[in-house]
């Protein structure tokens, strides 16, 4: 069997705060008009006025994409300082309300907007999609079905939303409580077939539901416009390094279930109603409480859960040459997420004296600033 291109593209949606309040700020014209100018179709607007949405080339690798997703974030960054404003890579901004945002005036969000009522409105999220090349379509189907087993591991890893509103929500991730509410989220369901998924996005389309697939909004789906599987479920990261390094496990496992293929062998496919279990547990805590290892029929720490991962795609992640990247992962499970650091932050803050207000706007400095770190 040819070894599919395991290429990979990321794509990372940022809101824009303003350098003196911190508060989310729209993208002026000028600003979007400059990172075109620049970037031409990698940079787009997004659903709300107060996002901007960037996307790398296909990248051979994880050292091409690393240098493309440089470029991308420091030119959105250098065009937003000329206005006075900053990008942050986080999946909510800590002290918005989203009734003090408005949508973008395209005909997709004029669509969205119209289809899904005040579900819509509510979104003032961000996110990361990473997708890898399979240019085989019953191929994608039957990865699709094992890789869903990873997801919350994914999701755990990449958490960035603990703060709705000013509020702490408990959550490592408030963003997938948000997403949540749309039609068509969620875990993929157990297509069992590329025949199966089509007949059933045919479905929709027929009755005027969708247009295509990219309606669809799965945590994990084959893209409508790319020979890829894309993953959705993950937040965006303030830094760099921790994107590229779960760029880099997305790769290196979808690799390894290829690899289990040839061999006649495939991940065990568990019940939906199981993962979503993980799920949960990675939404709630992100990487401080554990997942549920089925096979062994308990919770394990993620510290040993990602030093298993790793042994798990060793030989994939050094054939992908992005073996430093996928061993970034142990780095943020001993550290922690965005979501602790945000916490520490205003743990910071509010020991100083800081009002609440002012402790949230340090945690939106402390956002910036790790946007920043890795440029």
């Amino acid at each position: 069997m040819t070894e599919p291109a395991f290429s990979m593209g990321i794509e990372e949606e940022y809101l824009l705060v303003d350098l003196e309040s911190y508060a989310l700020a729209e993208a002026p014209d000028g600003l979007m008009k400059a990172c075109v100018a620049k970037l031409e179709d990698q940079v787009s607007p997004e659903f709300l006025q107060c996002q901007i949405e960037i996307g790398t080339k296909v990248c051979a690798d994880i050292g091409a994409a690393r240098e493309d997703l440089k470029r991308l974030r420091n030119t959105v960054a250098e065009e937003a300082a000329r206005f006075n404003l900053a990008p942050i890579a986080a999946s909510c901004h800590p002290l918005a309300d989203w009734k003090n945002q408005h949508h973008t005036d395209k005909d997709r969000y004029n669509s969205l907007q119209r289809d899904l009522g005040g579900v819509a409105r509510r979104m003032l999220i961000c996110g990361c999609h990473v997708h890898v090349g399979l240019d085989d379509d019953s191929l994608r189907a039957d990865l699709m079905r094992q890789m869903a087993y990873f997801l919350p591991h994914l999701l755990a890893l990449s958490t960035s939303s603990p703060f709705w509103q000013g509020q702490d929500t408990q959550m490592a991730s408030y963003r997938i409580s948000v997403f949540d509410n749309l039609p068509r989220t969620g875990l993929p369901p157990q297509f069992h077939n590329w025949q199966d998924f089509q007949r059933s996005v045919d479905v929709l389309v027929r009755l005027g539901v969708i247009e295509d697939s990219s309606k669809i909004w799965w945590d994990l789906r084959p893209s409508a416009r790319f020979p890829t599987l894309e993953t959705r479920i993950m937040d965006v990261s303030p830094r760099m390094e921790d994107t590229l390094a779960l760029a880099a496990l997305n790769q290196s496992l979808l690799r390894m279930l290829w690899r289990l293929r040839v061999k006649n062998q495939r991940w065990r496919i568990y019940e939906g109603f199981l993962i979503a279990e993980n799920r949960w547990r990675a939404q709630r805590y992100g990487v401080t409480e554990g997942l549920i290892d089925f096979g062994r029929g308990e919770i394990v720490p993620f510290k040993e859960l990602i030093d298993e991962l790793l042994v798990l795609v060793e030989e994939d992640a050094g054939t992908l040459k992005c073996q430093q990247e996928v061993d970034h992962l142990r780095r943020i499970v001993a550290n922690g997420t965005s979501a602790t650091r945000q916490r520490k932050v205003l743990a910071a803050a509010k020991a100083e004296g800081q009002s609440h207000e002012d402790q949230m706007r340090a945690v939106v400095a402390h956002l910036v600033e790790e946007f920043h770190a890795d440029l």
